[in-house]
């Protein structure tokens, strides 16, 4: 750009006045008084600053005092309970949960009346065998409540056994500090308590400063606002005490006597130094009043000059420190100015850049720049986006703005986007895939499949979807973590496109969820063998951190035009049969049928009314005679719920239990099934027993022992007249889970049988490591059952098995005499079915009960 002549040393200062002396004296007296009163505010500053701090370091004695007392009186409380013999004996010895929790000598009075949110006992292999968490008896262990080891501390307390003393520590839990207290189980001086030679077990109390909490013990040892530290800025405003790590600390509000002091004396201060300045003001207004109109020619003029120099100067730097570069071109379109930013942005030369055509070194994808200007650039704000290449050889972008200089030519500045067109196109990407696999995503795969359908495929041609999902992926994310879940997921995504043509889709559209849009088969049979293609694909291994994994795939699969002709109708009908593939045994496909869409329906309805029924109490108990074979007694019953529908009747179990335990209606279906069996069986003769049916899913989320205590508690039923039949499948999910969950019931006092014996292939092992009362064999043993047949071997092997493990071998499904003397042939002690009585409801069984009692 053109010098515009100004030469900042031709500035000249305006010519001084007369009264320049006075003004400046006035001007030192009143910097002098200035000074001394920002000495002064100073000074208070400082006094308030260590009135501050004096308060701070005071209230922090306050809180460290609060927090440590309450640390020894927790000592002290768990060495009362620990350092006890009948503790050593009811909790160290045997755990004796009726002593401890229903006897409330550990029970829920140290949560209500101490604030004791957990109590745990830990026997000397570092097992948690006792659990009281918020006043409830419960079978959570110490480690997985706290999500962390307490080995450390527990080594602790073994070691100040023999001293008789108690350790604690601070931790984290959830976000706020908490105090584990822990001392190891003695007999004290107790001389009647049997001695054991094992390491001591260790009682431990767990008290979380929840806000509550924090708040009432600041309060007694006056601490203002004692409360879990804050994150952000808050953190750094107040003071904080770290008590077991940086993450968990603690926060008050302490006093601030020396606010309260600026708060009185800066604004008398403040109004001295107004009054005094208004004064200055007003003097140094009339002195000067003369030499401002004198000057006032000669200083506009000298400000003209200096203000055009400035501009100047700032529009240099501007054009200099911008991003942007600045150019000019001749009305050939030649370039005539190139700023300095030109050969930093671009990395090429201003030299060699200088007097070559525009079009040499940008290019523009909508027309040739120079038509382009001819037509454009006399609007406003004219922008085009232009190529070039930069001094390295990179393909780069920029934002071209122009503007005419009448007869001269054009000039503007150009701004580089590379980083932004490449976001951008990175965003556009993102939309319409998945960023895992790459795949198209749903956006994507409705947009192809929108299009395919305006394409309007005949029978002949038809468009087909397939709905694909992986079988047991669960596992491998379970077992081997999501990152190997993700790698399996690429590779099965590599597997799949790598079995379709370039022009069809896969997309993912969920966690294993996949969709594949394929179009030119012309018969069923090809759509066949894609998928027989894709699942043997999908069955291959995958080796993953030296794993070898396997998994399959269920395909659904549905047709345009045949099916539907909309996309959002495709790809329901291809999910429905998709449903059908995993209910037929998964790894397979089916197609879609019209048929399918109705059994969903009046699946979805049943689930409907299903949630109705037990609302409206339209379920119904009928009892299943169980006797024994010696002498035909009758044993028990088992109870068997039966749904009386308001249209369609009484329906099985078998229609309904299935969709209750999809849903999770099996937890409120069966704890009506066990109040009303506990309730019903509590009015029979002493020694009937009532069997009830479990859930495997009771086992995973149903605080089953909680459920069942509180059945027997209200219903007043001897634990030992209920017997909980539980099918192989509990085990199978989560073996030492549902070991713990069968161990507290046993405590309980109630009967363990094992269902349908026979059908799983580890029911020995099952037999040996759990602690089963009784085994029921399946029917279809008994119904294939004669004098001399396999079955008859087979079932004489069960009653033997049972037999050396001392166990009730109960049989089910009798339905013949045959069937019944060859039970008793081979001394089965129980059996049950049609042959011996049908169910029946809760007044037919008291009938035939009453009868049994009196058999005149």
């Amino acid at each position: 750009m053109e010098n515009l002549g100004v030469d900042p040393s031709s500035v000249t200062r305006p010519r001084s006045s007369n009264l320049s002396l006075a003004r400046a004296s006035l001007l030192g007296c009143s910097a002098l008084l200035l000074s001394i009163f920002l000495l002064v505010a100073m000074l208070l500053v400082f006094i308030a600053h260590d009135q501050n701090h004096e308060a701070e370091a005071h209230s922090r004695f306050d809180a460290e005092n609060a927090l440590q007392s309450f640390e020894r009186l927790s000592r002290k409380t768990i060495k009362d309970y620990a350092f006890w013999g009948d503790a050593y004996q009811h909790l160290h010895l045997t755990v004796d949960t009726d002593w401890a929790f229903v006897r409330q000598n550990l029970g829920p009075t140290l949560f209500s009346d101490l604030g004791y949110q957990g109590v745990f006992v830990v026997d000397p292999t570092d097992r948690t065998v006792y659990s009281v968490v918020y006043g409830q008896l419960r079978t959570v262990t110490l480690q997985g409540w706290l999500n962390r080891s307490m080995s450390a501390l527990i080594a602790q307390a073994r070691q100040g056994a023999d001293s008789a003393s108690a350790v604690s520590t601070f931790v984290d839990m959830d976000g706020a500090p908490a105090l584990v207290a822990a001392a190891a189980l003695s007999p004290g001086t107790d001389p009647d308590v049997q001695r054991d030679q094992r390491p001591p077990s260790v009682l431990l109390f767990v008290a979380r400063f929840d806000p509550a909490r924090l708040a009432t013990l600041g309060r007694d040892y006056g601490v203002d606002q004692l409360r879990v530290a804050a994150t952000g800025a808050e953190a750094t405003v107040f003071p904080r005490m770290t008590l077991a790590d940086d993450a968990v600390a603690v926060q008050w509000t302490p006093e601030r006597p020396g606010d309260r002091l600026l708060v009185l004396v800066l604004p008398l201060l403040a109004c001295a130094g107004l009054v005094f300045g208004l004064m200055s003001w007003f003097i140094l207004r009339r002195t000067t009043a003369a030499a401002r109109v004198m000057d006032a020619n000669h200083a506009s003029l000298a400000a003209s000059r200096s203000a055009l120099a400035a501009s100047e100067e700032r529009f240099r730097d501007v054009a200099e420190a911008s991003s942007d570069w600045i150019w000019e071109v001749d009305e050939q379109l030649h370039f005539t100015y190139l700023s300095e930013r030109f050969e930093v942005v671009t990395g090429l030369s201003r030299e060699r850049c200088l007097g070559r055509p525009l079009d040499e070194i940008l290019s523009s994808e909508q027309s040739a720049l120079s038509t382009w200007f001819k037509g454009h650039a006399r609007r406003a704000n004219a922008v085009l986006q232009c190529n070039y290449q930069s001094g390295d050889g990179q393909a780069r972008v920029c934002r071209l703005s122009v503007r005419e200089m009448e007869g001269r030519g054009y000039r503007g500045t150009a701004t580089d986007i590379t980083e932004e067109v490449e976001a951008r196109r990175r965003i556009e990407y993102l939309s319409h895939h998945d960023a895992l696999t790459g795949l198209a995503n749903r956006t994507r795969m409705q947009e192809f499949l929108d299009g395919k359908l305006k394409a309007t495929p005949t029978l002949e041609a038809p468009l087909v979807m397939l709905s694909v999902d992986l079988d047991r992926f669960k596992p491998v994310n379970d077992l081997l973590g999501h990152a190997a879940g993700d790698q399996v997921l690429n590779e099965v995504s590599q597997r799949l496109a790598g079995c379709l043509r370039d022009d069809d889709l896969v997309a993912r559209i969920g966690g294993d969820e996949f969709v594949l849009v394929v179009a030119g088969m012309a018969s069923q049979q090809e759509v066949e063998n894609l998928c027989r293609r894709l699942i043997d694909c999908i069955e291959l291994p995958f080796y993953i951190a030296e794993h070898e994994v396997f998994i399959s795939a269920s395909i659904g699969i549905a047709m345009a035009p045949a099916d539907a002709t909309l996309a959002e109708e495709l790809l329901r009908y291809a999910d429905i049969a998709l449903y059908e593939a995993k209910e037929a045994g998964r790894n397979t496909w089916r197609f879609y049928a019209g048929d399918m869409n109705a059994r969903i329906v009046e699946r979805r309805q049943l689930e409907s009314d299903l949630r109705l029924a037990i609302k409206q109490d339209q379920l119904r108990l009928h009892f299943q005679p169980r006797y024994r074979l010696q002498g035909k007694q009758l044993a028990g019953a088992e109870a068997l719920v039966r749904w009386q529908h308001p249209q369609r009747g009484l329906l099985g179990p078998e229609l309904f239990i299935p969709i209750a335990e999809e849903t999770g209606l099996i937890l409120p279906l069966s704890n009506w099934v066990l109040h009303t069996a506990c309730r019903v069986a509590a009015s029979w003769p002493d020694g009937v027993v009532v069997s009830v049916n479990l859930s495997s899913t009771e086992f995973q989320r149903g605080h089953l022992v909680a459920r069942v205590k509180a059945a027997l508690t209200e219903t007043g039923l001897d634990p030992a007249r209920l017997e909980l039949e539980l099918t192989e499948s509990v085990m199978l999910d989560d073996a030492e889970g549902a070991l713990g969950i069968m161990q507290s019931l046993k405590a309980l006092g109630v009967r363990l049988l094992m269902d349908d014996f026979g059908t799983g292939y580890s029911s020995l092992s099952y037999l040996r490591s759990f602690p089963f009362d009784g085994l029921k064999i399946d029917r279809s043993f008994v119904g294939g059952l004669t004098a001399s047949g396999g079955d008859h071997s087979i079932i004489q092997a069960i009653v033997g098995l049972g037999r050396a493990l001392s166990l009730t071998v109960t049989a089910e499904g009798v339905e013949t005499h045959d069937q019944f003397s060859a039970l008793r042939d081979v001394q089965c002690d129980e059996a049950q079915g049609f042959y011996l009585s049908e169910p029946m409801d809760a007044q037919a069984i008291a009938q035939l009960l009453r009868r049994s009692a009196d058999p005149s």
